[in-house]
């Protein structure tokens, strides 16, 4: 991978984590650096079920696959939020 592709992870995983944050009501308990991951993590997996689907590459925004990946974050922020507040 190369750096702009890695540049281009980290600023995708921060736009889908914050807006995973912004989709669970309440207080999240997590870092900015968590945040980050997860956000990570949902844009790559939201992206192979998007593909799987048939709706990753689409004219204009791909609103599903964007969809998929936020769900998919705030599922992970949620997971995260919960096994921390359980220590």
């Amino acid at each position: 991978m190369e750096i702009d592709g890695i540049i281009s992870a980290i600023v995708i995983g921060v736009v889908i984590g914050v807006l995973g944050r912004l989709v669970v009501p309440g207080r999240q308990r997590i870092g900015v650096l968590w945040t980050i991951l997860v956000g990570i993590v949902a844009a790559l997996i939201g992206s192979g079920i998007a593909a799987a689907f048939g709706v990753a590459d689409t004219d204009g925004v791909d609103w599903v696959e964007w969809l998929i990946q936020i769900g998919l974050a705030a599922v992970g922020v949620t997971a995260l939020d919960r096994a921390k507040s359980h220590r």
